[in-house]
């Protein structure tokens, strides 16, 4: 695929909104892949990195090589990632603290909408892809109302790990990778890490996350190769089940004591805003919804203009 450096700059935008998206603990980067018309391209990239490209570049020489790697494509978009968690990671945190509700409701506008966005890409209906997408919603669901562990661990193996775990999730639309490191006990010290630049750390969870991306994306070309229909079907599921995790009203069932000696939430439930106890700011809320529903609207006219 031929592209200009506009389009390279444009799937640098893209990464840095996959980038915002999987420092939040509850938002799957696939998903903004998914909507923003890369995901399959993606997957195809990584299930790149294999023997066969090796084998070109030992015959074939490097710029060969990185052809059949789709590389500029790579770099274009990790770059982006990259950039977005290392300049985002603190800002979306203090957001996250200072004011929880307005960020989860322009997210879960922003996810509502990709559940009617993938969900108009499936062709056919039938009782199996009906079947796999209430299973998906069940299980996305049940994954969100996990308490996370309380062990907070930092060996490098567990982060090794959870790097592996963690990829596999932000990959998958309806799954957050942040979520998952926050019920393994990983988000922490992992984006503490990252704030402090603790370069062993990143560099284990690197690995564990390149290890963990290799292997599920070849998982995940060939269900679409094959079986296309039953994993959107099952990817709507996952992102409507993964609603919950993000609804912008909290009911605080626990607390814990973190590291520093500050309390914080530990186990939540969804609530009504009506019966949110303190300030549900409702209207800026819809509005932000709204916001993030018609940014994946706007979205797929672009696509579909183009």
């Amino acid at each position: 695929m031929s592209r200009t450096t506009k389009n390279y700059l444009v799937l640098a935008l893209k990464g840095m909104a996959m980038g915002a998206a999987d420092v939040v603990p509850g938002v799957s980067g696939g998903t903004i892949a998914f909507i923003s018309g890369i995901y399959e391209e993606l997957l195809q990239s990584i299930s790149n990195i294999n023997i066969n490209l090796l084998k070109t570049l030992k015959k074939e020489g490097v710029k060969a090589a990185w052809k059949q790697l789709n590389g500029n494509f790579l770099l274009a978009l990790f770059s982006g990632i990259f950039i977005s968690i290392l300049s985002l990671a603190k800002v979306i945190s203090w957001l996250l603290e200072n004011h929880p509700i307005l960020v989860w409701s322009f997210f879960f506008g922003l996810v509502l909408a990709s559940v009617i966005y993938i969900g108009k890409q499936i062709k056919k209906w039938n009782a199996l892809s009906v079947g796999l997408l209430v299973l998906a919603t069940i299980v996305a669901y049940t994954i969100t109302t996990l308490p996370p562990l309380v062990s907070e661990s930092s060996s490098n193996s567990f982060l090794f790990l959870s790097g592996a775990i963690a990829v596999c999730a932000m990959i998958l639309p309806g799954i957050s990778g942040s979520f998952i490191l926050v019920l393994l006990g990983a988000y922490k010290p992992i984006l503490n890490a990252v704030s402090s630049r603790d370069i062993v750390a990143i560099t284990i969870v690197a690995l564990g996350a390149v290890v963990g991306l290799l292997s599920f994306s070849r998982i995940l070309k060939w269900l679409f190769a094959n079986y296309k229909n039953y994993t959107l079907a099952a990817l709507t599921g996952f992102i409507i089940g993964s609603l919950n995790k993000i609804w912008p009203w909290k009911k605080v069932l626990t607390y814990r004591t973190n590291s520093h000696g500050e309390k914080e939430p530990f186990n939540e439930l969804s609530i009504s805003p009506f019966s949110f106890d303190g300030d549900s700011q409702l209207i800026y809320a819809i509005i932000l919804s709204i916001v993030g529903f018609s940014l994946i609207i706007l979205l797929e006219k672009l696509a579909v203009k183009k």
